[in-house]
């Protein structure tokens, strides 16, 4: 399983190379106020792939700081309603025996 992980790593780079070396011809990317930019068609199109993706995580963030926050809040309602809840147990409580307990799915 390893060496088939570095074959795929090794396919996805010599792939990503070659379509480097296909695309070295100059490209010129227009700006507003008659701005441009001349540079090599891969390198336009590697510093567009890379703006979406801080673009797109920039926008995530804030929601996972949300998510983060919630999961806090929750934890923390949870060890204090377990605190409490750590009284002695009763002599008339019978305890579950494992063939009681119904079967766990999906692990």
């Amino acid at each position: 399983m390893k060496y088939l992980l570095w074959l795929l790593k090794a396919a996805i780079f010599f792939t990503l190379f070659a379509f480097a070396l296909n695309n070295q011809q100059d490209a010129t990317v227009h700006f507003f106020f008659g701005t441009q930019w001349r540079a090599p068609l891969v390198l336009v199109v590697l510093t567009a792939f890379s703006a979406g993706l801080i673009v797109g995580v920039l926008g995530m963030v804030p929601r996972w700081w949300k998510h983060r926050s919630v999961a806090r809040q929750a934890l923390a309602q949870q060890k204090a309603a377990a605190a409490p809840a750590a009284k002695p147990a009763s002599t008339t409580a019978v305890a579950e025996t494992p063939a009681e307990m119904p079967p766990i799915h999906g692990i």
